[in-house]
């Protein structure tokens, strides 16, 4: 006789509220009923899940390995059950996608529009995100689709475009005026303008330690910055190629480290789980990239 999910479930219930009473109220059972889930547990396995430590009852070492399974088994089948939802539904309502800020919209777009015509009905919600907020939006689950700069662990990637940065500053910027290369040092002695991170760990990615500093919460308001000349900027290079041309941004002459580049996945949050709407904009997503740009593409 297998262990049904009702029974993981009283596990997780008196695990997550702290007591067989709140578990119990929790679920709306009595608490005799999961008093009986844990012991058929106990006896089908032939373990011991929890032991008294004064007066609370607490897991023992097999039980907080039981209780990682059940939360992963748990979580699956809600994943099974919302995909058998959206099947018979024929396409999802929503799609969550976030999308790393030095990701060309361009693509982006271009893929939205191809998949509005594939799958008119489900309504996309598109988010842009900075550094460590594209993990937040991963481990907390807000999204369905990520386009980031990093694979978080317990996730899959797939390569997807490799970023370009170059050291900018407006033209007529004293950093412009120099004959010699840049060293590090003479960065330093200008203000440089840095993207913020937009999640809770305020990631400095590409901060020299300059003695001035202004931070933004979008590439376009760093962009401008620069172009205004209230300082210098790593950019993506694909983001003020046009900026370079017209003569309003100089790549600086430094001597070493000019130029960086930083690489971009596509990851579905739910993997072998996800949708097939949420597959169906992976591959608009994938498409419209070989098509604006394909030789920055990875595929």
């Amino acid at each position: 006789m297998q262990i049904t999910l009702e029974q993981w479930q009283a596990l997780l219930a008196i695990v997550d509220h702290g007591s067989y009473a709140q578990g119990a109220e929790a679920l709306r059972k009595s608490q005799s009923t999961l008093s009986y889930a844990i012991q058929k547990i106990e006896d089908q396995l032939g373990v011991t899940l929890f032991k008294l430590d004064g007066r609370k009852a607490k897991l023992t070492d097999t039980g907080e390995v039981l209780v990682r399974h059940a939360r992963d088994l748990l979580n699956r089948a809600e994943l099974t059950e919302e995909l058998a939802k959206h099947y018979g539904q024929g396409t999802e309502p929503l799609i969550r996608l976030s999308v790393e800020a030095i990701f060309p919209e361009t693509i982006i777009f271009a893929a939205l529009s191809e998949f509005s015509q594939l799958q008119p009905q489900t309504r996309i919600e598109l988010r842009q995100s900075i550094l460590s907020g594209t993990d937040e939006a991963l481990l907390e689950r807000k999204v369905d689709l990520v386009v980031g700069g990093r694979v978080p662990p317990g996730f899959t990637g797939e390569a997807l475009l490799a970023i370009d940065f170059v050291a900018v500053a407006a033209t007529d910027h004293p950093l412009n005026q120099q004959d010699e290369a840049l060293q590090l040092e003479d960065l330093r002695q200008h203000r440089q303008l840095v993207v913020k991170d937009s999640g809770q760990r305020n990631l400095d990615d590409g901060w020299l330690g300059a003695y001035q500093r202004w931070s933004f919460d979008s590439i376009e308001l760093s962009i401008q910055a620069a172009i205004a000349g209230f300082g210098f900027a790593w950019l993506p290079e694909l983001k003020v190629r046009h900026h370079i041309q017209q003569g309003s941004l100089t790549p600086l002459k430094l001597k070493e480290g000019g130029k960086r580049s930083a690489e971009l996945h596509l990851i579905l949050t739910d993997a072998e789980y996800a949708t097939t709407g949420v597959r169906l904009l992976a591959k608009c997503i994938k498409r419209a990239l070989q098509q604006e740009c394909p030789k920055h593409t990875n595929s």
